[in-house]
C-alpha cells in the first residue's frame, strides 16, 4: 500500500475519533482545508514538516499517521 493512502486512512481515522472537522485540523495545523482533504483523499503527498504539524494538531506521534494498520 502507497504511503499516500496509508496517511491517508490514518487521517480520516485520527479525524473521526477526535470528533474533529477538516477545517479544524486545518486550522490546528496552520493549513488550508483544501490541503487537508487533498492529503486526507491520497490526492497529494504532505512533505515532514507537514507530517509533524498534523500529527502536532491530533496530539499524536507522527508515526501514527504513516504506521500501516494490521487490521
Amino acid at each position: 500500500m502507497d504511503l499516500k493512502e496509508v496517511m491517508a486512512i490514518n487521517m480520516r481515522r485520527l479525524r473521526h475519533d477526535k470528533e474533529l472537522t477538516q477545517e479544524q485540523v486545518a486550522e490546528r495545523a496552520g493549513l488550508s482545508a483544501r490541503y487537508v482533504g487533498s492529503i486526507e483523499r491520497g490526492k497529494v503527498s504532505a512533505s515532514v514538516s507537514i507530517l509533524g504539524k498534523l500529527a502536532e494538531a491530533f496530539g499524536v506521534d507522527p508515526c501514527e499517521l504513516i504506521r500501516v494498520s494490521k487490521r
